[in-house]
């Protein structure tokens, strides 16, 4: 990986998808220090397009055609909030295929439309549109022996992924004793991470305690342990050895070891080892010939605050139930023994799906080069992204999981 490129995310009203892919990609071609005519193909990344602004196909072409990138491939993917991660994923496929030297994946999504207005509309579709009733039910059993506290409230409007979420929390709950108190702490520590990335869309420190005073959304979470809704954009440039010979600069360069999608499979509620990123962070560490011990640091799809408990369980970081105490002892903050989401992961820096895993690839580059600032993690050699979307049976219908080291 050569070159890496990413937005602000946040409510960014005055710029257009194209703009905000244009900042991306043209980040990412300055940072290489190449060309845009040394891309030989072009992976781009959305979800929502369609949904909101009617653009339904050649979203990529659209996007990406103002900026100059004729001639070449340029492949549409959509794979829920996992879309930027697959784009990667694929834009890695063709590298190896020997199709080309150098590839792009960007990822851009608008999803604010103007102020003061809020569309969740594009979540309904990330799970089997036909059976949202039998869809729903599947996840209010694993709810079986969770005691709902009676003081307990809901907002009046938000998005159908956050009963989702719920639902994950409730069974982590009532199987590992975990507590909303552990949770918010996960909360907290991201975003006091996020107060040092001026990329992100929040930079507002909370306390444990202020999170679980602040309004709250679906039980058990409150405002600040739930993603925001966001615009954004971000890109990385890839090349295979041949490419990489043709740089004159190859200091900053970095080694992708593993790049892993996959679905899921069937399995009962307590089967929690054959959670689909489980198995997938397995395949990846095989492949990058890697293991959890050999992390420096991690960047965790946190749509909510409870997703980072459930994935730094699957990703080895801990045994299964252990995640929750773990957090609230600050063993993955910045000063912990691995740093998890020094970004501010989704609950602050943001969630424009379709560019998400993505920015978080942006950020653990920028971690293994040592440019991460007031947030570096120190001795950073190793990193792993793990990057959900969408939602089948028991658990997400898609995980991506993508190792990086230093090449020295």
């Amino acid at each position: 990986m050569v070159g890496v490129g990413m937005t602000k995310f946040g409510k960014l009203y005055d710029f257009s998808l194209k703009d905000l892919t244009k900042i991306a990609v043209e980040g990412a071609l300055k940072d290489a220090a190449i060309p845009k005519e040394w891309i030989d193909a072009v992976y781009f990344s959305n979800t929502g397009q369609g949904a909101i602004e009617g653009q339904h196909a050649v979203r990529g072409q659209v996007a990406v055609r103002p900026l100059e990138f004729e001639e070449i491939p340029v492949i549409n993917v959509e794979n829920a909030c996992a879309s930027a991660s697959t784009a990667l994923n694929q834009a890695i496929q063709f590298l190896k295929a020997g199709e080309g030297d150098f590839a792009l994946a960007v990822g851009a999504e608008k999803m604010n439309k103007k102020s003061g207005e809020k569309d969740f509309s594009i979540f309904d579709s990330a799970w089997d549109v036909e059976t949202p009733r039998e869809n729903m039910e599947v996840l209010k059993r694993l709810e079986k022996g969770f005691d709902m506290p009676k003081d307990a409230k809901n907002a009046a409007n938000y998005s159908m992924f956050m009963d989702v979420y719920a639902s994950f929390a409730k069974y982590h709950m009532a199987r590992f004793g975990t507590t909303q108190e552990q949770i918010a702490a996960v909360s907290a520590k991201n975003h006091q991470h996020s107060v040092y990335n001026n990329l992100a869309q929040y930079q507002k420190p909370f306390t444990i305690e202020e999170v679980l005073a602040a309004p709250p959304i679906v039980y058990p979470f409150t405002l600040p342990m739930c993603s925001p809704v966001s615009d954004g954009a971000a890109a990385a440039i890839i090349c295979t050895e041949e490419g990489l010979k043709r740089l004159k600069d190859k200091s900053r360069a970095v080694e992708v070891a593993a790049s892993v999608v996959q679905t899921g499979s069937n399995r009962k509620p307590d089967e929690v080892e054959k959670h689909l990123t489980a198995l997938a962070a397995k395949k990846a560490y095989e492949k990058a010939g890697l293991g959890p011990e050999d992390i420096s640091v991690a960047e965790l799809h946190d749509a909510t605050a409870i997703g980072e408990i459930i994935q730094i369980e699957n990703l080895g970081f801990c045994d299964f139930g252990e995640g929750g105490p773990l957090s609230l002892r600050g063993e993955f903050s910045l000063s912990g023994r691995l740093p998890v989401n020094p970004s501010g992961g989704l609950e602050s820096k943001g969630h424009p799906i379709g560019a998400t895993g993505l920015g978080q690839i942006f950020e653990l580059v920028t971690q293994l080069r040592n440019e991460a600032g007031n947030r570096q993690v120190e001795y950073a050699k190793v990193a792993i992204a793990e990057n959900g979307g969408g939602v089948y049976g028991l658990e997400e219908a898609v995980a991506a999981i993508t190792i990086l080291k230093t090449l020295n």
